[in-house]
């Protein structure tokens, strides 16, 4: 007797609520995430390490404890997690190259996504420390868009949102410290959610890149995005924020009352050069009109950043100095990175101070517009989504202009701490995606969910995907059967794996996980 299929391209609501109803097994989705990856990862990159034994282990408990009546938000469904968040039993190298040790505990993000009955599949890319809107490096090569592989799916969440993107998990586990989690989400179709600060705990740290970072989910609907968010959140005993309590997956559920929105393009001063593409502009302009269709009031109108940018650098630079203090063998860092550091050893006494101490005047100057607005839509990014490469072999100060020209606009929300949504704004006429933002004040997260979710009513973001998503190699013909052999089901497998960069022909990771998998 067959069990019902359920979709290849099925969203983590969906894939949740047929394990609680028997129509699938977690075993099935677990091998059939772990074939998508395979077939994915010469192509897109998307992992740096997958637990296919461990998983799979995991997938069996869940499967026993659903037989016996068990019931969690979570319970079996297949998901990924960045390399900045500790996997007990797994490095955590952050995008770096080296030997790491493997962690004894889960992060507190983590242990509570197993909490909620979570299979965690691996560990997706990110690059160093980080630091990039891309996801390249030579610890682990390219993370590539699964729209277009001639692209970046941007960062540094990278891995995370190629994965989701492609139909390889259904959902996915990020951080965003200068938009990490808004603009992957922009350039991969996602919806991307940077909570408050504090809403998933980034605990062993009690805040990271001294309160500029936060862990975020992505997700193909608001809805998915919502069961992560309220999953994964809660604090640590040892967190430095603690916001109250918030129901994303009820907030999700509710129709937003008329808003005031402003509609803003300005950009805060950062003293390089940068410009709005203007496929991008008429992008955030057209969901302007379908917000103003929906009966809100769109109005043009640009918060007061005042020098926010004199407070980032300081708190930016001084976490990646804390970070590159941990790493094995520094002299494998990108010389980026080496300046990053030396910088932050300059900024990071009494400049650094200063920058937490001017947060509460700048949530003042810049929470301005909320009594005036509901919320602020702008683009995620100033460009469509950058080529592979586009940024490698430059200086840090290039580095930092070009990062800055492309994305002008996330990074103020992380000094601020306050919530955005990044949902999908349309496409190119090459058919890259592109995003804009949804900004609140602080612990706005409710209303920000509500409107995404009543702006992807009539959008219809879903029925987007890229060529080939959701599918392994040769095709998957549904979720199969537990327990099936090898003709139709998945050999056993033995390993977790670790993957590098590239090499000629047939890569080292292809090999790895072909073997691993039963294939030589």
């Amino acid at each position: 007797m067959s069990v019902p299929s359920v979709s290849t391209r099925a969203g983590l609501v969906e894939m949740a609520t047929a394990l609680a109803e028997g129509a699938v097994s977690a075993r099935q989705l677990t091998e059939d995430a772990l074939v998508r990856i395979q077939a994915a990862q010469h192509s897109l990159n998307a992992f740096r390490i997958v637990r296919a034994e461990a998983a799979l282990a995991e997938a069996d408990a869940a499967d026993r404890r659903l037989a016996a009546g068990e019931r969690l938000p979570l319970l079996g469904v297949p998901l990924a997690v960045k390399d900045d968040m500790d996997v007990a039993g797994e490095p955590t190298s952050f995008g770096c190259a080296g030997e790491f040790p493997p962690k004894s505990a889960d992060s507190e993000a983590v242990r509570r996504l197993r909490a909620a009955g979570a299979v965690v599949l691996g560990k997706t890319q990110t690059p160093e420390l980080g630091q990039w809107p891309f996801t390249e490096g030579p610890a682990f090569g390219d993370t590539r868009n699964p729209w277009n592989p001639d692209y970046t799916p941007g960062g540094s969440s990278g891995g995370s949102a190629a994965a989701v993107a492609a139909g390889l998990v259904p959902a996915a586990l990020g951080s965003d410290g200068a938009g990490s989690v808004r603009i992957p989400a922009a350039w991969t179709h996602l919806v991307g959610v940077k909570p408050q600060r504090g809403r998933i705990s980034t605990w062993p740290e009690p805040e990271s890149f001294h309160g500029l970072t936060v862990n975020g989910v992505l997700a193909r609907t608001v809805a998915d995005a919502a069961l992560l968010l309220d999953a994964a959140g809660g604090p640590d005993p040892g967190d430095l924020h603690r916001p109250p309590q918030v129901s994303a997956v009820e907030a999700a559920r509710r129709t937003p009352r008329r808003l005031r929105i402003a509609l803003s393009f300005g950009m805060a001063f950062t003293a390089t050069a940068k410009s709005l593409d203007p496929v991008v502009r008429s992008a955030v302009e057209r969901l302007a009109g379908r917000l103003e269709a929906l009966g809100h009031e769109v109005v043009p109108e640009d918060p007061r950043y005042g020098p926010i940018g004199l407070t980032f650098t300081p708190r930016a630079t001084a976490g990646v100095r804390d970070l590159a203090s941990r790493v094995p063998d520094r002299a494998l860092l990108d010389p980026r990175t080496r300046e990053a550091v030396r910088t932050g050893r300059l900024l990071g006494g009494l400049p650094l101070r200063i920058s937490r101490r001017a947060e509460g005047a700048l949530h003042r100057r810049v929470g301005e517009i909320f009594g005036r607005f509901d919320v602020v839509l702008t683009p995620t990014t100033a460009t469509p989504p950058l080529r592979i490469g586009a940024l490698a072999g430059l200086g840090a100060l290039d580095t930092d202009r070009a990062m800055i020209a492309a994305c002008p606009y996330a990074w103020t929300w992380n000094v601020l701490g306050w919530p955005g949504i990044n949902i999908p704004a349309g496409f190119t006429p090459d058919g890259l995606p592109l995003g804009a933002q949804l900004l609140g004040p602080g612990h706005s997260e409710p209303l920000l969910l509500s409107l995404a979710a009543q702006v992807e009513a009539e959008e219809a973001w879903g029925r987007h995907w890229p060529a080939g998503a959701g599918v392994g190699a040769g095709g998957l013909r549904g979720f199969r059967r537990a327990g099936q052999d090898s003709a139709g089901g998945f050999p056993p497998v033995s390993l977790s794996f670790r993957f590098g960069p590239a090499r000629q022909g047939r890569s080292l990771r292809s090999r790895r996980f072909a073997m691993a998998f039963g294939h030589p």
